[in-house]
């Protein structure tokens, strides 16, 4: 009688220290390689290490990927209007996070 197994999945552990080659960003961004290195060039995202030819990035680099990408194609914005909304989404995030921690100790 042989026995029915699902195949195993494999995880991985992802955290501001996680880093993914270009192409796995590539893969992960749903992006072609050209624009990665279009973002690269305009300093939107950059390699955390290069070992050879192969560029290291932090898994970060996939939600700026992501982000710029999206401005460009949903509202037309090109590189410099996509760094600088990216810029400021990001401010506002970190002041979002302040705010939490604010809130946590009691100071409003």
């Amino acid at each position: 009688m042989t026995e029915n197994r699902k195949p195993m999945l494999e995880a991985q552990l992802i955290d501001s220290r996680t880093e993914i080659t270009l192409v796995q960003l590539c893969r992960r961004s749903d992006v072609e390689e050209e624009r990665v290195k279009r973002l690269l060039d305009e300093g939107i995202i950059e390699p955390s290490r290069r070992e050879g030819d192969t560029l290291y990035f932090r898994y970060e680099c996939v939600k700026r990927t992501r982000v710029v990408t999206r401005l460009q194609s949903d509202l037309g914005v090109n590189v410099a209007g996509a760094a600088l909304a990216l810029e400021l989404l990001e401010h506002i995030e970190q002041l979002k996070a302040r705010l939490r921690l604010l809130e946590t100790v009691g100071i409003k």
